[in-house]
C-alpha cells in the first residue's frame, strides 16, 4: 500500500516566507516569549520546513499537559506561534475537552488529578461517599474531581489517579496509589496480552499475509463479512460487509479510522479484548484496510486507557518491525475526555487536531470523511471478529444465536450481579438468561428489579421485561435499544429513576454544545428530573424537541430514559398537572 502523503499541510505561502518555503504566518496579539517556545519545541520538536501538521494539535496538547500538569496560557501562545495557528484556535480545542485544564495568569497545577467515576454503576458501587472522602484525606495538592464513566464498570467504583487506574478502589488504596506517583505522572507497566510472537507463531496475520498478498481474494471476503450478518459493534449497527462495499466504491483516496473511544456508560469490552489480545483486532485492520483500499489507518483510543495505549503502543511497534505483509501508514491517536467524540463524525474532527463537534450530514463519512476523503470508520471489536468470520466461514458466525437471532454479542455486564464482566453470549439471549447462566444469579441480597440494555442512552427496562431477546431491532418495540450492548442491572434496593437522572446529568455534561435542543434541553431536563414529583408533560415536550431537533445521537437518545420511566415506573415519579411550573 502506497504511502499517504500529509494532507494538512496549507499550500499558501506568503512573498515573506516564499524564498525561504516557510509558511505565511502572522501571530496578532500576545507574542511568546522565548522561555515558552523553548519548552513548547522540547516536547513537540523543532516545525519542519512545511510546518507543523494541523492534525497533531491534540497530541501536542497532551504532550504538553503531561509534562507541565496543565496547560499555561504562556506555552498555548507559544503551540500557537510554532503550529501558525490562530491563538483562539488553539484555546478553543483545549478547553473543549475536559482532560485539559487550562491555567491563566499564576495559576498552578495540582500535584496529581484524582478522577472518581460517578457513572451509575460506580455511583451504584459507593462511588458518592469516595469523592466526598478523598479531598480530605488526600491534601490540597492533589486535586479531586468527579468523572464519567471510564470504562472499568466490572471494577466498580473505578478511580483514576493521574494515570493510573485504581479498581475496585478504596480509600486507602487510592491514597496510597496516589502517594507512590511522582510528579512525572508516571504510568503502570501495560497489563498481559498476547504478544506480536505468540500471535504469529500461533497462526496469525496469516490470513492478512493471504489477503495483502493476493492469494485470497478481496471479493471473498466482502461476501463472507455480509453473508455473516455482522453488524458494527459500537452501537449502530450498520452491516460491516456492506459499509466496506460502500467505502470501496468511493473514489481513492481513501482512508480508515478505527474508534477505541468507548464512553457509552456501562461500556468496557473493548478495553478487554484490547488487553488480552490486541493482534486480532490489528489483524482485522489490515484486512479493512486491504480489502476496501484504504491508503492510511488512524486509531482513536480514549484517553481514559493509559495501559492499553502503552501496550498498543508496543504491540503496533513490533508489528511495524516485522510485518507479514506490505503496511498501511498507521496512527494512534489519544482522545482528551469527550463522551462525542465516539459520534463517528466528532470522532473524525478530533481526530483532525479540532474540537470533538458532529457534522451534518449528508454527506456522510464514507463519501466525505476524514481529510475531506471517503473514510471506512469502525468499532474495535467489529474489526476484532474479521479474522475468525473469514476463516471459520460465515456460517460459523451465523449460526450463533438464540430466539431467532444470529451472531455472537460481547455484553458489558455490570450493576447488581454476582459476577459481573464482558460475556461473550449468543445474540438474542434474555437479560434474564445473560444474568443467570453467564452472571452466576444477581448479587448477594439483590433481586432483579430494571436492567439497563444498551447503556445511558439505550433505555430502561423493568425486570417484567427481562424475557425479550437482547439484539438490534428486538428493543426499539420497548422504547429501548442495545447499542454497544452495555447492560447494566439494577436490584430493588435501587430506582429507576436515579438511573435515569444519572444518565441526563451525564449528557448534560457531555453535550457539545454545538445544538441549542441537546445543550439546553439535557440541562433544563437534569432540573426537572431531580424534583420529587416529575412534571411529565414538559419533560415529554422536551424530549419531543431533544429527539427531533438534535444534531447528532446524544441528544437525540437523551429523551430514552425520561420516557421509558414514564412508561414502566411512573410509581416512582408521581404525577403534576400539565402546565405546572417549571
Amino acid at each position: 500500500m502506497e504511502k499517504l502523503s500529509n494532507p494538512t499541510v496549507h499550500p499558501l505561502r506568503d512573498l515573506r516566507g516564499a524564498a525561504s518555503g516557510r509558511p505565511r504566518f502572522g501571530l496578532k496579539g500576545r507574542q511568546p516569549d522565548e522561555d515558552s517556545v523553548r519548552e513548547v519545541r522540547a516536547l513537540i520538536g523543532e516545525a519542519p520546513l512545511e510546518g507543523h501538521r494541523r492534525d497533531l494539535l491534540i497530541e501536542h496538547l497532551h504532550a504538553l499537559n503531561d509534562a507541565h500538569r496543565g496547560l499555561f496560557e504562556r506555552h498555548l501562545v507559544a503551540l500557537a506561534a510554532e503550529m501558525r495557528l490562530p491563538m483562539v484556535e488553539v484555546f478553543e480545542v483545549a478547553s473543549f475537552y475536559h482532560h485539559f485544564e487550562v491555567l491563566q495568569g499564576d495559576a498552578r497545577p495540582a500535584r496529581l488529578t484524582v478522577r472518581v467515576c460517578d457513572g451509575l454503576s460506580c455511583a451504584m458501587a459507593g462511588a458518592g461517599e469516595l469523592l466526598a472522602r478523598l479531598p480530605e484525606l488526600l491534601g490540597t495538592d492533589v486535586r479531586v474531581i468527579a468523572a464519567p464513566c471510564v470504562g472499568r464498570c466490572e471494577q466498580a467504583p473505578a478511580v483514576l489517579v493521574g494515570q493510573r487506574a485504581v479498581a475496585p478502589a478504596a480509600a486507602d488504596a487510592v491514597v496510597a496509589a496516589a502517594h507512590q506517583i511522582p510528579a512525572s505522572d508516571a504510568v503502570q507497566d501495560a497489563p498481559e496480552a498476547l504478544t506480536y510472537d505468540a500471535y504469529r507463531a500461533a497462526g496469525g496475520y496469516g490470513l492478512a499475509a493471504a489477503v495483502v498478498n493476493g492469494e485470497t481474494p478481496a471479493e471473498d471476503v466482502l461476501r463472507a463479512m455480509e453473508d455473516s450478518g455482522l453488524r458494527g459493534l459500537g452501537g449502530a449497527g450498520f452491516p460491516a460487509g456492506r459499509k466496506w462495499r460502500i467505502v470501496r466504491e468511493q473514489a481513492a483516496p481513501r482512508l480508515m479510522a478505527v474508534n477505541i473511544d468507548e464512553g457509552e456508560p456501562g461500556t468496557f469490552k473493548d478495553r478487554h479484548y484490547l488487553e488480552r489480545d490486541p493482534h486480532r483486532f490489528l489483524e482485522g485492520l489490515l484486512i479493512a484496510a486491504q480489502v476496501v483500499g484504504t491508503e492510511a489507518v488512524y486509531i482513536y483510543l480514549r484517553d481514559e486507557y493509559h495501559d492499553a495505549r502503552k501496550l498498543l503502543q508496543r504491540e503496533l511497534a513490533a508489528l511495524q518491525a516485522n510485518p507479514p505483509c506490505p503496511l498501511p501508514r498507521i496512527e494512534l491517536r489519544r482522545g482528551a475526555g469527550a463522551y462525542i467524540c465516539g459520534e463517528e463524525s466528532a470522532m473524525i474532527e478530533s481526530i483532525e487536531g479540532k474540537r470533538g463537534e458532529p457534522r451534518m450530514r449528508p454527506p456522510y463519512i464514507a463519501q466525505v470523511g476524514l481529510f475531506g476523503r471517503p473514510t471506512l470508520e469502525h468499532n474495535f471489536e467489529t474489526l476484532y471478529w474479521v479474522r475468525d468470520i473469514v476463516e471459520k466461514g460465515p456460517d460459523w458466525f451465523a449460526s450463533q444465536g438464540r430466539h431467532g437471532r444470529k451472531g455472537l454479542r460481547s455484553f458489558s455486564v455490570s450493576g447488581r450481579v454476582k459476577h459481573p464482566g464482558v460475556k461473550l453470549a449468543p445474540a438474542g439471549i434474555t437479560l434474564r438468561e445473560l444474568v443467570d447462566e453467564y452472571c452466576g444469579g444477581m448479587a448477594e441480597g439483590h433481586t432483579l428489579y430494571a436492567y439497563l440494555p444498551g447503556g445511558a442512552s439505550g433505555g430502561i427496562l423493568p425486570a417484567s421485561l427481562a424475557d425479550v431477546p437482547l439484539d438490534f431491532d428486538t428493543l426499539q418495540p420497548h422504547g429501548c435499544f442495545i447499542g454497544s450492548a452495555a447492560v447494566i442491572v439494577l436490584g430493588h434496593q435501587d430506582k429507576a429513576r436515579d438511573a435515569a437522572l444519572n444518565m441526563m446529568r451525564f449528557f448534560a455534561d457531555e453535550s457539545c454544545g454545538q445544538c441549542t435542543p441537546c445543550r439546553v434541553g439535557t440541562v433544563k431536563a437534569a432540573k426537572l428530573m431531580a424534583a420529587p414529583v416529575w412534571d411529565n408533560a414538559t419533560l415529554a415536550d422536551l424530549g419531543q424537541v431533544m429527539g427531533d431537533a438534535s444534531i447528532c445521537g446524544l441528544g437525540q437518545a437523551a429523551p430514552n430514559p425520561i420516557r421509558c420511566i414514564q412508561q414502566y415506573f411512573p410509581h416512582e415519579i408521581g404525577v403534576q398537572p400539565s402546565g405546572a411550573a417549571a
